[in-house]
């Protein structure tokens, strides 16, 4: 068995630290269909780096990973928290490094998998201390929202902040809120913020990056829309009704701003028509392989791979076992 031929980490240490695999790439790039082949041939445990499975029923919209593929490899941080819940970056980071620990004590490796780019700079970098959620502020944003539109919101974001504007959608309602609440309340820009972190000291394992990537753009929205299309086809219209029956649910909550969700509820609403359902979500997921893709070519530190190199799963256990 090919895990014979990576060495314990707890054995095998360098600069003091165990190691620690990240798997990051955008939507529909292949990252769990890779993770699990990883962990058939490695002694590693696959942690979720993805803030759609943390949540219970999530299960179709999520391309949450089927009980068989989990029975073959485990998965931690999913099905975490209910929907009417949240759960945040510094969760993430609390959870992951505390499974960190937990996975090197049992003399196995980490692997974190995932394409919540905001997670893995959170776990590698720790957090800025930010101002809290202003209620009044957030409510009177979304007023305005209301009436002229969030790109309206995000031009102003511009001015106030544009470094965080540059790399926001203009329709991102959740951050665009977020970013204008830090700078109205603290008087900073997030930007200027989020600078003053320091790298993060209390990591336990050293991290070896591995990007999944593929310049040809079509391939991946090809791959998208033929997911989302299965996504529909499989009852993500159907989960989403029985999810609204199960809990008291309402299109703010941050779990039904996952992309899929958001085009389901207005179409459950009579918002938009079937086609509109596929049209509006495919092209949602798109955007959000664009930002991903955004944050990876900016990523400092990690090994980028051809997602679609025929040899690629080689080419992974070769760095990991070097």
């Amino acid at each position: 068995m090919r895990a014979a031929q990576i060495r314990n980490p707890k054995s095998e240490i360098r600069n003091g630290l165990p190691p620690a695999l990240c798997l990051m790439g955008p939507t529909a790039s292949g990252k769990t269909d890779l993770a699990v082949a990883l962990a058939e041939r490695f002694p590693v445990e696959i942690v979720s780096v993805d803030s759609a499975l943390v949540y219970r029923g999530m299960d179709i919209g999520t391309a949450k990973p089927d009980a068989a593929t989990l029975v073959r490899a485990p998965h931690h941080l999913i099905d975490l928290i209910d929907p009417t819940e949240s759960y945040s970056a510094a969760r993430f980071r609390a959870d992951a490094v505390r499974l960190m620990h937990d996975i090197t004590a049992r003399g196995r490796i980490p692997l974190l998998v995932g394409g919540t780019m905001l997670y893995f700079k959170a776990l590698k970098e720790g957090l800025a201390e930010l101002p809290v959620a202003a209620p009044e502020l957030r409510g009177e944003l979304e007023a305005r929202a209301k009436v002229a539109g969030w790109p309206a919101l995000h031009a102003e974001l511009a001015r106030l902040d544009s470094e965080t504007a540059a790399r926001l959608a203009p329709n991102d309602s959740q951050r665009i809120q977020r970013a204008l609440e830090v700078c109205l309340t603290s008087g900073e820009p997030l930007s200027v913020l989020l600078a003053r972190q320091e790298q993060a000291a209390d990591l336990p394992c050293r991290l070896l990056e591995i990007a999944l990537m593929h310049d040809d753009r079509a391939w991946l929205h090809e791959r998208i829309n033929t997911r989302f299309k299965a996504m529909l086809e499989a009852g993500l219209v159907d989960e989403l009704r029985e999810l609204r029956e199960r809990w008291p649910l309402n299109p703010e909550l941050p779990s039904m701003r996952c992309v899929g969700y958001r085009q389901a509820w207005r179409y459950l609403e009579g918002e938009i028509r079937g086609a509109e359902l596929f049209a509006s979500g495919a092209a949602a997921t798109r955007q959000l392989a664009k930002r991903q893709i955004t944050w990876l070519r900016g990523w400092e530190g990690a090994t980028t791979l051809d997602c679609r190199a025929p040899d690629l799963l080689d080419r992974v256990s070769g760095l990991i076992e070097r």
